[in-house]
This record gives structure tokens, C-alpha cells and sequence, in this order.
């Protein structure tokens, strides 16, 4: 059984990795949206999102690693951890049944997740995510140099120096459409403290990097369950919401993920980014809220 407590106004459910997650659960009464953050933020960046979803039940959480939740330690990074704290959340919240919400790296956790339970998903809503290579798919500059082993001691360096650090990530941040010099954007609230740590909790270095390293491996396990048919046979209904401005995960990426899933919806949202929840927040939500047949 999960172990869940409650702490300081949010719940701490127990992590298969050891630790601890920090869920945020928003009282509702319709099906409840368990909304899940990617690389290299936490659950902040659904604060705009989250108001508009009502009547649902709305659940988010850190991933081990990142925001307010364990961190690792020495034990070795297992991906497979990632969709056994999917279960420790809903388990731990006694959720029966759910709409699981992905942006971004939590993307492929979603749908191997609901490939792997599918009477516990009721449908999957993607923003600005990914599964498998495409030749649309633009990897960040700075995910293509951590991601390659040869490049190591330039990332060490890189990253042990806080100057330099903070050049690559305001280089990346730039290259995303944020404006470095906002203090209430989505990369000063939820995406810088991940790399330097703030008052609340330490940085997520050591997850981030990990994570990176590990990309390869995972995008050729993603292409081999596409080519087995695994998400085309899957009969829960998907729908996919993008940030049309996004140059990395693009519309085309959008387009190509339709694509697999028998089942699918497309919404392309015009003045958005990378994060459409943050940007265009009640947009996105009006979406989210409609029946999958009807928009």
C-alpha cells in the first residue's frame, strides 16, 4: 500500500525510488486530470491551467528528482521508476480512474502508461511532447550536447561553473520565445530553480543529466512499440495540444503523433509556445474540457 501524508497543505506520497512525491491535489468532483510536468520544469506550470479546469478533480506532482519531491542519491536512474510513481500517485490518492495530462518529456510516460493499464486511463491529452524520432523532431541545442557521451567533460565543466551554466540556460531559454528578464515567466517561476535550487528545495542536476543521458536509448525503445503497433491498437482516445510557435516540438511533431493513435484529436493554439498551458491557459483548457468528438 502507498504511503501518503500530508505536509504543509500538500501531500508527500512514498516513491518506489525511496523518497518522497509532492502532490498538489485541487478538490473536484467530475474525472480527475492527473497532470504531469516535463524537462527541465515541476508542477508550476500548470498554476495558470489549473483554475480553468473545473468541475474536475486536478492532480499534480513533482517527479522524483525535480521540484519538491526526493531526490535520487546514489541509487542508479531507472527509467521504469517514472511510470511506477504514476501508479504511487493514483494508488496513493486512490484514484480509480483518471485523464492522464503530459507536456513535454512526461509525453511517452503517459502513453506507455495507459498502453500498460489501459482500464485506468480514461483519455490522454499531450502537450508539446514527443514519442519516437521524427525528422521533424529538433532537439535543443543544449539537450544535444548533454545527450552526447563524447561531449561529457564539456558538460561537467559547464555545469559546475554557475556563470556558465546560467549562459546555457538563458541561451535555451531564448531559443524557446522566453524573455530571460521576466521574473513571473514560466523560466524564472518553474525551469530555473531545477538548475540552481532556491529556498524550498535543491537543484535537479543530477536528474536532468540523467535523464538526457538516457534519451537515446529511449527514443529507440519508443520507434520499436510503434512499429509493433502497440499505439495504434490502443482504443482510449487521445487528444493532442500545441503551442503552434514552438520550434523544437513543432507542429509537425504534432501532426506525426496524431498519426499513431487510432484515436485522436489535433488543436494547434496560435500564441503559444512550448508551454500552451502557461501562454494561452484558458484556450487550452476550454479544449480539455470538451468532449474528444466534439472539438
Amino acid at each position: 500500500m502507498t504511503a501518503v501524508a500530508e505536509v504543509r497543505g500538500f501531500r508527500e506520497v512514498s516513491s518506489p525510488s525511496g523518497g518522497s512525491l509532492h502532490v498538489r491535489d485541487h478538490p473536484g468532483d467530475d474525472v480527475p486530470m492527473v497532470v504531469m510536468h516535463g524537462f527541465p520544469d515541476d508542477l508550476r506550470i500548470y498554476d495558470r491551467l489549473i483554475p480553468f479546469l473545473a468541475p474536475h478533480r486536478v492532480i499534480a506532482f513533482d517527479w522524483f528528482g525535480y521540484g519538491h519531491s526526493g531526490r535520487r542519491g546514489t541509487q542508479p536512474f531507472d527509467r521504469a521508476d517514472r511510470q511506477r510513481d504514476i501508479a504511487a500517485v493514483l494508488d496513493g490518492l486512490d484514484l480509480r480512474r483518471v485523464i492522464l495530462v503530459a507536456h513535454d518529456a512526461s509525453g511517452p510516460e503517459a502513453i506507455e502508461f495507459a498502453s500498460t493499464h489501459p482500464e485506468r486511463v480514461e483519455r490522454i491529452v499531450l502537450l508539446n511532447t514527443y514519442y519516437g524520432r521524427d525528422d521533424s523532431l529538433h532537439v535543443p541545442e543544449m539537450i544535444g550536447l548533454m545527450a552526447d557521451p563524447e561531449f561529457r567533460p564539456l558538460v561537467d565543466a559547464l555545469m559546475d561553473d554557475e556563470n556558465q551554466r546560467l549562459w546555457l540556460l538563458l541561451h535555451t531559454a531564448r531559443r524557446f520565445g522566453l524573455d530571460p528578464g521576466d521574473t513571473e515567466g514560466i523560466g524564472a517561476v518553474s525551469v530555473l530553480p531545477q538548475f540552481f535550487g532556491d529556498a524550498d528545495h535543491p537543484d535537479a542536476l543530477a536528474e536532468i543529466r540523467a535523464w538526457i543521458a538516457d534519451l537515446p536509448r529511449a527514443l529507440d525503445e519508443q520507434d520499436g512499440r510503434i512499429v509493433a503497433g502497440r499505439l495504434s491498437a490502443s482504443e482510449i482516445p487521445v487528444s493532442i495540444i500545441f503551442g503552434a510557435d514552438d520550434q523544437f516540438l513543432n507542429p509537425d511533431i504534432a501532426r506525426h503523433l496524431a498519426g499513431l493513435f487510432a484515436h485522436s484529436d489535433l488543436h494547434l493554439v496560435e500564441s503559444a509556445s512550448h508551454w500552451p498551458q502557461w501562454d494561452q491557459p484558458e484556450l487550452v483548457a476550454k479544449i480539455m474540457l470538451e468532449p474528444p468528438d466534439s472539438v
